[in-house]
């Protein structure tokens, strides 16, 4: 965790840095030291001085106006999640002191309908931590159940890795979201970035992206060991009245035959298979 500090600083750089002098519309005049934009291309294309830059850059200055927040997102192509991000860096918010790991409970009403819920289902914590699931869920993948982290599986761990035919959207997907809830002062997420940082390069890479998103449902691909190929819906929903829980259900379109092979998961012949 060494962004934090400077977290306005840090994101501006990164997103400079992926932005080349074609996109911008200058011409690129030779070789460069590093990929994407000098310091000074920004801030001219930016109407701001190159000396006020390098202050925001450098963590002299955390408090630009919107006005200059949103020239510089112009300039770094950013979209509006992003940019969105961008202002919640520049906004002046307290320090507060350092939390330790939050408490995330299921409620009963959830843990109640996730046992009789038809498809493959589990309630994930504010950082991805599997909180409970139902059976059909660790049929699909042994790391859907509790005590689980999804982004360390993904990240590190092999099976779960084999289990995404696209892995490297899943990966871009998680690292991106995770930076979208980021809380630098929750332990948990201190502990869980470190870790990663340590023990996987690709979350490494994707981490100094600074890229933002949130979490949405889609169509997602896995091979499944006894199942074999799948395309499957993945729906989110928020759980009111807790702090960033959400349930999480896989599914597959009525009648196909990706539904008919969901639909031996509970099956004991694929059990004993």
């Amino acid at each position: 965790m060494t962004d934090q500090s400077n977290g306005l600083g840090e994101y501006l750089r990164a997103r400079r840095g992926l932005v080349t002098p074609e996109q911008a519309g200058l011409a690129d005049l030779g070789r460069r030291r590093v990929p994407g934009l000098r310091r000074e291309e920004v801030a001219m294309l930016a109407g701001i001085s190159a000396d006020y830059y390098l202050r925001l850059e450098r963590g002299r200055d955390r408090n630009p106006s919107v006005q200059v927040l949103e020239s510089l997102a112009r300039v770094l192509r950013l979209d509006d999640e992003h940019l969105a991000h961008l202002l919640s860096l520049g906004a002046e918010k307290p320090r507060r002191r350092r939390a330790g790991p939050r408490t995330e409970t299921v409620p009963g009403g959830t843990a109640q309908l996730l046992r009789t819920l038809p498809h493959p289902a589990f309630v994930e914590g504010r950082y991805f931590d599997i909180l409970a699931a139902n059976a059909l869920a660790t049929a699909l993948s042994p790391r859907l159940s509790p005590g689980h982290n999804q982004l360390l599986d993904v990240f590190l761990d092999r099976a779960e890795q084999d289990l995404h035919l696209d892995w490297d959207g899943t990966t871009k997907c998680y690292a991106a979201s995770l930076r979208r809830s980021a809380d630098p002062d929750d332990r948990r997420f201190i502990e869980l970035i470190d870790e990663l940082s340590l023990l996987s390069p690709r979350f490494r890479t994707l981490w100094n992206r600074h890229d933002v998103r949130t979490q949405r449902g889609g169509v997602v691909p896995v091979d499944h060991p006894r199942l074999g190929e799948l395309r499957l819906h993945r729906e989110r929903l928020a759980i009111s009245g807790t702090d960033g829980l959400t349930l999480v259900v896989y599914h597959a379109d009525a009648g196909s035959p990706d539904a008919e092979k969901l639909g031996l998961l509970g099956s004991p012949a694929l059990g004993r298979a």
